[in-house]
């Protein structure tokens, strides 16, 4: 039973629907132009059914944040959805002025409206509640003009932002179709595993890593997490192993006295349920080379796990039923030291189980090595993706539960 509403539960039809989507994309670094819309393309289908529907359709988003030197108008990604809509969209580079609200009443059935970049307000990202942002200077400008919230920004779902949160409690609000897709593929591997559920934890920053696993494995949403990159070093130094100063010197910034005891409370804890890497790849003389934990330390830095690691993980995860990933086994851009990452990819593919990834690095991954289209689900979202892993309530998604009672 759903406790928010989905885009079938409403009549659009010549009404003004404000949609809040995530095309936030990588840019290139000198000339500031878009070097992956794949987030723009990702919200295509939620603005066609809206076009369908002959709503009037008004799109608010962000490129990055003040201070960053990414932070640019939202001009390209509007001739970059109108590319992939195969229909005009227009830009206002305005947000809650006079030409945005001029633009707004103006726009007819069918019609697309992309604003200005909304995180240009310091009230988007001002540290408030639901409550709060609803009497935000940006949701008293725009509500009275809109009929319905559709919120398809699931990348930012983890953020209490005016914009995510404030108008649910103003007009009927629902999920775009992406939102849905993912809020339901995620559930689906966290609340409702096929067994056995195998969690492939890799990339993400080391701090982080205890108290997912704490999540994932007290919650059962995983039977078995195997930890890989940079969480599995660190977890074979929490274990006792000498890494290396090299590999070391890699972690330095998480590996506080904190970080490491909840480290070696979790191996405690779940000893059956956590497998390390048993070998490490390095580069020694320009050649991939396997180095066995029991043989480290290593002068040189462990860049992938090795070979041993990789067979005995495929085989957990060709028995798996449900498998996740999030983070690579190692730095997979290196030409030798992706395959930890393919092949356990790979093993994932061919479970025929459940299998989702997430993650921006994951997901470049998995492009690198054409694999992206074998997994059952690939999720965009990063910071949302690790309130998932860690049990939290999502902003986004609370506060369309609200406007559904209220509505």
């Amino acid at each position: 039973m759903k406790d928010f509403h989905t885009m079938e539960d409403f009549n659009f039809k010549d009404k003004t629907v404000l949609l809040r989507a995530d095309i936030n994309c990588p840019l290139d670094k000198k000339t500031l132009e878009i070097v992956n819309d794949s987030r723009v393309r990702r919200i295509v289908p939620t603005v066609r059914e809206l076009m369908g529907k002959r709503a009037k359709v008004v799109i608010l988003a962000h490129q990055s944040r003040k201070g960053k030197w990414d932070f640019i108008s939202m001009e390209q990604h509007s001739k970059r959805l109108a590319r992939h809509l195969n229909h005009p969209v227009r830009y206002i580079d305005d947000i809650m002025g006079d030409a945005a609200k001029e633009g707004i009443r103006s726009l007819g059935p069918g019609e697309v409206l992309l604003l200005g970049n909304v995180r240009s307000l310091d009230s988007e990202t001002a540290k408030l509640d639901m409550k709060g942002h609803a009497a935000s200077d940006l949701v008293t400008a725009l509500a009275p003009l809109i009929d319905y919230y559709v919120c398809d920004a699931f990348g930012a779902a983890h953020r209490s932002q005016c914009s995510i949160v404030g108008f649910p409690m103003k007009v009927p609000s629902a999920s775009g179709r992406l939102m849905a897709k993912e809020i339901f593929a995620l559930k689906a591997i966290f609340d409702e595993p096929r067994r056995p559920s195998v969690f492939v934890l890799g990339g993400a920053k080391f701090g982080d890593i205890p108290p997912m696993l704490d999540h994932v494995l007290g919650s059962g949403a995983a039977d078995t997490v195997i930890l890989t990159g940079l969480a599995g070093n660190a977890f074979l130094y929490a274990r006792g192993v000498n890494i290396g100063d090299t590999s070391l010197d890699a972690l330095k910034e998480e590996m506080t006295p904190e970080n490491i005891e909840a480290a070696r409370e979790m191996l405690t804890k779940y000893s059956r349920n956590i497998l390390l890497p048993t070998d490490v790849a390095v580069e020694r003389d320009g050649v991939r080379t396997n180095v066995l934990i029991g043989d480290l330390p290593s002068p040189e830095a462990a860049l992938d796990i090795g070979l041993d690691s990789i067979e005995k993980f495929k085989k957990v995860l060709e028995l798996s039923r449900t498998s996740f990933m999030t983070g690579p086994a190692g730095l997979y851009e290196k030409e030798g030291f992706g395959m930890g990452t393919r092949e356990l990819m790979a093993a994932m593919i061919e479970s025929k189980g459940q299998s989702v990834i997430g993650g921006g690095h994951t997901i470049s991954a998995a492009d690198k090595f054409d694999m992206t289209d074998g997994f059952s689900y690939v999720s965009t979202a990063g910071g949302a993706l690790e309130e998932f892993l860690l049990g939290r309530e999502l902003p986004a998604v609370e506060a369309l539960r609200y406007s559904f009672g209220k509505f």
